[in-house]
């Protein structure tokens, strides 16, 4: 155990309590895994939503040995107040982790790190530590764990008698998820055992428990054998101990059996076979779900595999234990059996608003016919005139540790860069007065930041970012140069909720550049982004396209969409013709950007990088609130 870990404080908001669980329901998970790792890593404050909560209510409500201090709002760290609970930040530090997923996250590493012993912690971060790390802005299963069903869950338990009949479609949304096929890394092997186990007509042999078993899952598994091969693999997972080989070496039909041909593996837990953090978001909100319906007399017929999620999660070894410590009396659920057909309610209808939305988004053809058809109705990509296209940094006389060749990239892919930073920092110096905030979005490695603070010493500077090693390699650059005027948030974007001057975003990829643009109109700042990966650009939950009025008069979705693909087709070793094809495609997809920002009262200019060589996306929008 590691005794030299700083001390870092954890604020969680506090509306209310109902039953055994402390609202909003973001804070129970968090401190349901806290009591999960059993982490005494960090400080825990509360933070009261409402006026009227005194100390004792609060503690009090809280079960365990996790001490909690009540903070308000006001007496947040600063660069905390900007953001959206859970938030973790060191003590006396400008480097904040806000979001649940980011903080749950950090929470798991951290108790790791102090005890290298906790194999089991660390594993609840998945295959290549990838568990509930996409962004929910782009991601439909964190987007589903993190936002929609704790959610759902809340108004469920708010809603009149008359209104929460129904079972909530995003409950209904998980029930069908975990119906899906499951795909986990090298299934094919595990997929051939159990066809030859289905074969022989094998059950499932019990995985043999080492030393390290507990004797809580000891019992269980000898009392409750596994039942197929994907609940043995889930064991043995949870065990730390290797996934069982088949007992017999696989029979050459086996072998010679095409991928395709093999049986599909079920769900055992949420993301698939292996127990991760996803099991332990969704598990508070699905126990708050279950005992509100239990105690209305609702029939759970309709959840078969929720409910054999929830009693299977039970039997984790410390689950129980974690539940105890934060006043969780678990459910202990019959085993349910779908009613039929028609009495079912239809979770196939359960409304997917993405793959609504997307189901055209594959086509064939090229970008001309919807070109011409803009052109028709007197729409053409128009880019404004640079405003000062041979300004520069000296770079020379810069510290090393300004230059973006710190992040060891190439001299040449260093000197793009540079090209690029002269163009964002040129007109943020244009906008910029003494004492304004400039945020840095989808900052990286800090390449911009890092020189407006540096270069605007009298002027704040926000750095947010999702990817940890990004931001911290920012702040290392920052801690040399002695920088006083620059904070750092790993947040998604949604997290971010502080007021500010100028946002700035170099390459922001795909939806991220409508993402930036919409924090920007919401706090009337001025802004100056560089998109990026236009291929990447979809509907999404809060994003349509196309975006202006003018555009959606006159193109389909999927016609937008042709100009979105064909607009990454700027790479230098292209034909000509068909970079100067995607260079109008990017200005077209950029000019829908820049009407639909006008429409909230904006000044809006798209502008070419100079020298239109620094990159193949190498369009820029500067945009002023009027």
């Amino acid at each position: 155990m590691k005794d030299n870990v700083a001390e870092e404080h954890l604020y969680l908001a506090f509306s209310h309590q109902y039953r055994d669980s402390i609202f909003p329901l973001h804070t129970s998970i968090s401190l349901f895994l806290l009591s999960y790792c059993d982490c005494k890593l960090f400080k825990v404050f509360l933070v009261p939503t409402g006026e009227d909560v005194g100390d004792q209510c609060v503690t009090k409500s809280l079960a365990g040995d996790l001490e909690v201090h009540l903070i308000s709002r006001c007496q947040l760290p600063v660069v905390v107040q900007s953001c959206t609970l859970p938030a973790v930040v060191v003590k006396d530090d400008k480097f904040c982790r806000a979001g649940l997923s980011v903080v749950l996250r950090h929470i798991i590493q951290k108790t790791f790190e102090a005890d290298p012993s906790k194999k089991d912690v660390l594993e609840l971060l998945g295959f290549k530590k990838t568990c509930l790390k996409a962004c929910a802005e782009v991601s439909q299963w964190t987007r589903l764990c993190e936002i929609s069903i704790p959610l759902a869950v809340e108004r469920f338990l708010t809603a009149s008698p008359e209104h929460c009949q129904a079972i909530p479609p995003d409950i209904l949304l998980l029930e069908r998820k975990l119906g899906e096929p499951v795909r986990v890394h090298n299934d094919d092997k595990i997929r051939r055992q159990k066809l030859q186990q289905q074969k022989a007509g094998a059950k499932a042999a019990v995985p043999v428990l080492g030393e390290e078993a507990s004797e809580e899952l000891k019992a269980e598994v000898h009392e409750h054998p596994p039942s197929s091969l994907e609940l043995n693999v889930a064991f043995s997972k949870l065990l730390a101990q290797e996934a069982p080989e088949a007992i017999n070496r696989e029979a050459p039909h086996i072998r010679r059996t095409k991928t395709s041909d093999l049986p599909l593996l079920d769900h055992v837990f949420a993301e698939g076979l292996y127990f991760t953090v996803a099991d332990l978001v969704l598990l508070p909100c699905i126990h708050q779900f279950l005992v509100s319906s239990k105690k209305q007399g609702k029939n759970l017929v309709n959840l078969p595999l929720i409910s054999s999620w929830y009693r299977r999660v039970q039997e984790v070894p410390g689950v129980k234990k974690a539940a105890g410590k934060c006043n969780m009396e678990l459910l202990q659920l019959p085993e349910l059996v779908s009613a039929p057909e028609e009495q079912l309610q239809d979770s196939t209808s359960v409304p997917d608003e993405l793959d609504e939305d997307n189901e055209d988004s594959h086509f064939i053809g090229g970008p001309r016919p919807t070109m011409t058809k803009l052109m028709e109705n007197g729409i053409e990509a128009k880019f404004s005139p640079h405003p000062c296209p041979s300004w520069t940094l000296d770079w020379t006389s810069l510290p090393s540790a300004v230059s973006p060749g710190e992040g060891k990239m190439s001299r040449d892919r260093a000197l793009r860069k540079q090209q690029q930073l002269n163009n964002l920092v040129a007109a943020v110096t244009k906008l910029a007065k003494s004492g304004d905030l400039i945020v840095d979005f989808c900052s990286g490695g800090g390449h911009v930041g890092i020189v407006l603070a540096y270069m605007m010493p009298s002027c704040q500077v926000i750095l947010i970012e999702n990817k940890e090693l990004s931001l911290i390699r920012a702040k290392d650059r920052s801690d040399e140069l002695g920088l006083n005027n620059i904070w750092f948030i790993q947040a998604n974007l949604d997290y971010f909720n502080g007021s500010f001057n100028i946002g700035v975003a170099l390459h922001a990829c795909g939806v991220a550049t409508d993402m930036v643009m919409e924090h920007c109109l919401r706090a009337r700042a001025a802004f100056v982004i560089s998109p990026c990966c236009y291929g990447f650009i979809q509907n999404t939950v809060k994003f349509k396209y196309p975006r202006s009025h003018q555009f959606k008069e006159i193109l389909s979705y999927k016609e937008h969409m042709i100009l979105c693909r064909f607009a990454d087709q700027t790479a230098v070793q292209l034909p000509p013709e068909r970079r100067l094809i995607g260079k109008q495609c990017m200005g077209l997809v950029d000019l829908d950007r820049a009407w639909a920002a006008e429409e909230h009262n904006y000044s809006v200019q798209v502008i070419s990088m100079e020298p239109e060589s620094c990159s193949p996306k190498n369009n820029m929008f500067v945009g002023i609130p009027a």
